[in-house]
């Protein structure tokens, strides 16, 4: 057996020589045919999605598109057939060839990217194995996930750490991308060494510019020695498959995102990407099956010269017929093309704001303005709780959700699969729906 094809559980700690042998092998076999889209109805027919049902919840959890559906069930079916044979044969390329795919949309290494099963699991991992100094502090948001913050007060009951938050506004009528930039900047002080924030908020589907913030914080490190620097850590699973961009332009340290929403990836999968310079800050919670580190252990080595980034891919045992699959989830964005998936989503974001907009009873909670919003829109009806609503709502065979949050919320998100026709039909009967 090769050790380096025993455990191979990240890419972070590939070498080049190792990636250029890879990437060939993991793509001159089992290359999906080319595939093109020539209308929505086609990416619509993609899905296996209830056509009986408007699906406008799809942000929650992924429907398989095709090519993500055959992959899974082409590596499920080696698997079974013969478990230790078929991994073996696919670990490493397979692996290699997910970390490329999602290089490739991110514009990004592969060498930078640590993969997960989940946002809650690659947030656990940054925020728990955090290295401060003492007098050091956390800074949060009192807009963040149960995720995020639970994450962060595990973090300091353990180690004593400080953790503070703060409102980034005040009110979402007057909200602006000035203000949220301000609000950020002055909440940081002297003892802030890591920033903590959630890019499109699943609570009122505000979206943070956060090219904006990374530059605001850039500028306060110029002054600040190495040790002092403040880290700017983003949690982005509502903005991955949904905003155009590329990490080398985006601005933040680290970028922590599940794939098995927008993203249509396989369900229970995740990613970290850090910044080269960044990724020291952090330690590992879980031991890694890198091979580098696996062949130092097993020389009776320590690994603790290796790069800290070698050691954030959890090892252990994955569901290894949804992680192998996830290229084909980027891949499927690709051919669609990141701007038109981008257009598409924020156009129907629209036609659905601009509809809620207009009626009486309703009061829309999400900013109207594509600068400070992306694909969730939150409302209220009056007279009505929004479970009620989305009761109503399912009893029409139209699929929303409540925001998990203390202040509820109708939340509705349009997808790729969706058409301008679902969300007239929509808007139609949200316009009928009165309290008794």
């Amino acid at each position: 057996m090769g050790r380096r094809g025993f455990l191979v559980r990240t890419g972070l700690a590939l070498s080049a020589t190792v990636l250029a042998s890879a990437y060939p092998r993991a793509f001159a076999d089992e290359q999906s045919p080319p595939r093109t889209f020539e209308s929505w109805d086609q990416v619509r027919a993609q899905f296996p999605l209830s056509p009986q049902l408007i699906h406008l919840a799809g942000f929650f959890l992924s429907s398989h598109p095709t090519p993500v559906r055959n992959a899974i069930e082409r590596h499920r079916a080696g698997l079974d057939a013969n478990p230790i044979g078929y991994w073996f044969e696919h670990e490493e390329k397979q692996e290699a060839r997910v970390l490329q795919a999602a290089a490739d949309y991110l514009g990004a290494s592969p060498t930078d990217i640590a993969l997960t099963d989940s946002t809650t699991m690659g947030l656990g991992l940054l925020y728990g194995g955090l290295q401060l100094r003492a007098g050091q502090e956390i800074l949060t948001t009192t807009h963040d996930h149960y995720s995020t913050e639970t994450s962060l007060r595990l973090r300091a009951e353990r180690t004593g750490a400080i953790v503070r938050q703060i409102p980034l506004y005040q009110s979402l009528k007057t909200v602006s991308r000035e203000q949220l930039v301000e609000s950020l900047r002055m909440g940081v002080a002297p003892a802030t060494r890591i920033v903590a924030v959630t890019w499109v908020h699943s609570s009122t589907g505000l979206k943070l510019p956060i090219h904006e913030m990374a530059r605001a914080i850039q500028a306060i490190n110029r002054s600040r020695a190495e040790q002092d620097r403040v880290i700017f850590c983003v949690d982005g699973v509502h903005a991955l498959g949904v905003e155009d961009f590329r990490l080398s332009e985006l601005g933040c340290d680290f970028l922590i995102a599940g794939t098995h929403k927008w993203m249509f990836g396989p369900r229970g999968t995740g990613l970290v990407w850090g910044h080269p310079t960044a990724w020291p800050v952090t330690q590992a919670m879980i031991p890694t099956f890198n091979f580098q580190a696996y062949d130092l252990w097993m020389e009776n080595k320590s690994s603790k010269g290796l790069p800290q980034s070698v050691h954030m891919t959890p090892g252990g045992f994955h569901s290894f017929e949804h992680r192998w699959a996830l290229d084909e989830a980027f891949t499927f964005h690709r051919t669609i093309g990141k701007s038109k998936v981008t257009q598409r989503l924020y156009e129907l974001s629209q036609q659905l704001k601009q509809g809620l907009a207009t009626m009486p009873h309703v009061t829309l909670q999400t900013p109207m303005s594509q600068d400070l919003s992306a694909g969730i829109v939150c409302f209220e009806v009056a007279g009505l709780t929004p479970r009620t609503v989305v009761e109503k709502l399912g009893q029409r065979g139209i699929v929303g959700s409540v925001t998990p949050y203390a202040t509820k919320y109708v939340r509705l998100a349009p997808s790729l699969f969706n058409s301008a026709g679902e969300i007239e039909h929509t808007l139609e009967v949200i316009r009928t729906l009165r309290s008794s």
